[in-house]
């Protein structure tokens, strides 16, 4: 077990120019947690877990977001195990149902693709903190639409315009897990 912290300041929208001009904004989050039933069922085929599906449909509802692959610039996922980080490329709406690895190959999460994924490196790259692991997502999340990430990782679709990151965890097994979603942004209005 690795063990990790780390902290950040929060606060409400209203109080945010008081402590920096450029602050992100949280659009959307949300949580779900799954009934446990994966294992039970014959129908389950462990491709998606269907708790990130509805997450991201909540979080995506909040934020205003109707075309996560055009309206985001980055998502850093819980990329636990190499697979499952293809197959939450699927359940975000990041790519088509049993397509990730087509994408992941074209470039399309790449730094300078459509939606970079895990520009940071993801879980593993940080010996995956438990404790501080969401915390340092948000961080990437924050450097990254704020134009601050080292040049040698910074995202294109930043540059472009975009002004949305997502940031997802899960915690337990297929079919039986929660699925932490949030959608965070530069600007105030949707």
């Amino acid at each position: 077990m690795s063990d990790g912290s780390a902290d950040a300041v929060i606060v409400r929208t209203e109080d945010a120019p008081r402590y920096t001009d450029t602050p992100l904004y949280v659009k959307g989050l949300s949580m779900v947690a799954g009934p446990g039933t994966g294992f039970l069922d014959p129908e389950y085929d462990y491709t998606t877990f269907p708790e990130v599906v509805s997450s991201a449909a909540d979080a995506y509802l909040q934020a205003g977001v109707t075309d996560p692959r055009s309206e985001l610039a980055m998502a850093e996922v819980h990329d636990c195990f190499t697979p499952t980080e293809m197959v939450l490329m699927e359940d975000l709406g990041l790519a088509q149902r049993g397509s990730a690895w087509k994408e992941v190959l074209a470039g399309t999460f790449d730094l300078d693709g459509e939606v970079a994924v895990n520009p940071d490196g993801g879980l593993k790259s940080f010996g995956h903190p438990i404790g501080a692991s969401g915390l340092r997502m948000l961080f990437e999340c924050w450097l990254q639409l704020r134009d601050e990430a080292p040049p040698e990782r910074r995202v294109a679709a930043v540059e472009r315009g975009r002004k949305l990151a997502l940031t997802h965890n899960l915690g337990g097994a297929p079919g039986a897990c929660v699925s932490f979603v949030s959608v965070v942004g530069t600007e105030l209005s949707n």
